[in-house]
C-alpha cells in the first residue's frame, strides 16, 4: 500500500507531536511543512534530520498540488484553521486539525459546506478521548453502571504554570482564540458529550478577567510569572530565535495590556435528554487537575485527577499526575475502579490517537475518533458560552446552528 503523503501548516510546539509521529510511521509521509517562519520549519527539520521542504502560507494551494499532499495537519493559531481546512478541503485532501476546529460561526458555516461540496473528512484531535481513564468512564456509564445520568459536575483547574501560559501566548486574544471556553473547554465539552453520547441544547454563562491582565495588583509576585525562554532548549529554538522574522513573542507578560479572554468561567448546559452540566474552569489555580462526577439513578461515577500537586516554575510541569476513579450505588460502599499513575502525554491519549489517525491501528471501538460533527458539538458549547457571557442571557444552541445553516 502507498503511504500516504502528509502535510503539517503551523510549525510550533504543538506541530512536534505529528512531526515525529509521521516521520517514524511506516504508513505515513512527512511530504511537506508549511509555516511563515523559516526558522521554524528550519527547526523541526533539524529535529528529524530530515529535509522535509518548507513553504509559505501564500503558497499553501500550490503546495498541496506539487508534493501530491493526501491529508494536511493542521496546527496553526485557531482563528486561521478554518482557512486551511477549507482549502485543503477543496484541493482533494483529508483534513486532521487541532482543535478547537475553528472559533466562530462563520468558520463553522465555511468548513461545514467545503464538507458537503468535497465529501473529504475532516478529523479533530480531541486526544482526551483516548486518554485510558477517560474510556473507562465512558464504558462504565454505557454498561449502566450508574443507570441513567441526572446531571454532570466538571470542575478543572489550571495552575499557575500551565493556565498562565494562555495569556503569555497569541491565545490571550479571544480574537485568535475565542477564549478559553473555545480553546481549552472545547476538550472537556467534547468529553461530555462523548460520555454521555449526547449534544448541548441550552447553555447560559458567567465569567470575568480576575487574575490576570494588565487590571490585576501583582506588585511584588509578577517575576513568578516570567518564563525564560532562553532556558529552554526547545522554545528557545522555536521562538526566542525565531522572534526576529515575525515579531511573534511567546513571553508576553500575563500582566500586561492586550489579554481579552477571561481566566473565571461557569457554564450550565443543557444537553438533549435533559441532562445538566455544571462546568467551572479557572486559570490561577496553585496546583493543576479536574473532577468531573456524574450522578444517575443508581448511584454516582466520580472521576478524580491531580495532575500536578505543587507547579515548580513559570511552565507547564511534565509529571504525568494520578488519576482515582469511583462508583457508588444507593445504600452502597463506594467501589474504587481504579486508582493509578497517568500516563504521558494526555494520559496517554497522544499516542493512541496519534496510532488511529496515522493508520498504525484499527478504528477504536469506543469512537474515539473526532471527525467534523463532533468538533462542531464541542464547538457550539463554547460560542454559545461566548454569546451568553456578551448578551446575559441563556442560549439556544439552534440558534447557533441557524446561523451555520445547520438543523437542530
Amino acid at each position: 500500500m502507498a503511504l500516504r503523503r502528509y502535510a503539517i501548516v503551523g510549525l510550533g510546539s504543538r506541530a512536534r507531536l505529528f512531526a515525529r509521529a509521521l516521520a517514524g510511521s511506516p504508513r505515513a509521509g512527512l511530504a511537506a511543512f508549511c509555516d511563515h517562519n523559516e526558522t521554524r520549519m528550519r527547526v523541526h527539520n533539524q529535529w528529524l534530520g530530515a529535509s522535509v521542504p518548507g513553504y509559505r502560507p501564500a503558497d499553501f494551494t500550490a503546495m498541496l498540488a506539487k508534493e501530491r499532499i493526501d491529508v494536511v495537519v493542521v496546527c496553526t493559531p485557531d482563528h486561521t484553521h478554518a482557512d486551511y481546512v477549507v482549502a485543503a478541503l477543496h484541493a482533494g485532501c483529508d483534513v486532521v486539525t487541532e482543535k478547537p476546529m475553528t472559533t466562530d460561526v462563520d468558520g463553522a458555516r465555511r468548513i461545514l459546506a467545503a464538507r458537503r461540496e468535497t465529501g473529504r473528512p475532516v478529523r479533530v484531535a480531541f486526544n482526551y478521548r483516548y486518554n485510558p481513564v477517560h474510556r473507562r468512564v465512558r464504558e462504565l456509564l454505557a454498561e449502566g453502571v450508574i443507570g441513567e445520568v441526572g446531571s454532570v459536575e466538571f470542575g478543572w483547574l489550571l495552575d499557575t504554570a500551565h493556565g498562565a501560559d494562555y495569556f503569555r501566548r497569541w491565545h490571550r486574544d479571544k480574537a485568535n482564540s475565542g477564549g478559553l471556553l473555545v480553546h481549552k473547554s472545547g476538550h472537556h465539552f467534547d468529553l461530555v458529550n462523548w460520555w454521555l453520547g449526547t449534544r448541548p441544547e441550552t447553555v447560559f454563562a458567567f465569567g470575568r478577567l480576575f487574575f490576570y491582565g494588565d487590571a490585576s495588583d501583582r506588585t511584588g509576585t509578577a517575576g513568578r510569572f516570567e518564563v525564560d525562554l532562553a532556558a529552554s532548549p526547545p522554545l528557545r529554538a522555536l521562538y526566542r530565535d525565531a522572534e526576529h522574522e515575525d515579531g511573534y513573542r511567546r513571553d508576553q507578560d500575563v500582566f500586561g495590556p492586550g489579554v481579552t479572554i477571561e481566566d473565571d468561567l461557569s457554564v450550565l448546559v443543557r444537553h438533549r435528554g435533559g441532562v445538566v452540566l455544571n462546568y467551572h474552569l479557572h486559570a490561577y489555580s496553585p496546583r493543576e487537575g479536574y473532577r468531573v462526577a456524574f450522578s444517575g439513578r443508581e448511584g454516582r461515577l466520580e472521576l478524580d485527577v491531580r495532575e500536578n500537586e505543587h507547579p515548580a516554575g513559570a511552565l507547564p510541569s511534565p509529571e504525568p499526575g494520578r488519576a482515582r476513579l469511583t462508583v457508588q450505588r444507593h445504600w452502597s460502599p463506594p467501589e474504587v475502579v481504579l486508582d493509578e499513575r497517568l500516563g504521558e502525554g494526555h494520559g496517554g491519549g497522544d499516542e493512541r490517537m496519534l496510532a488511529e489517525l496515522l493508520g498504525a491501528a484499527e478504528p477504536d471501538e469506543l469512537g474515539c475518533a473526532a471527525d467534523h460533527d463532533a468538533g462542531l458539538q464541542a464547538l457550539l458549547t463554547g460560542l454559545a458560552a461566548n454569546r451568553s457571557l456578551a448578551t446575559g442571557r441563556p442560549v439556544e444552541v439552534a440558534e447557533l446552528l441557524g446561523e451555520i445553516g445547520e438543523r437542530a
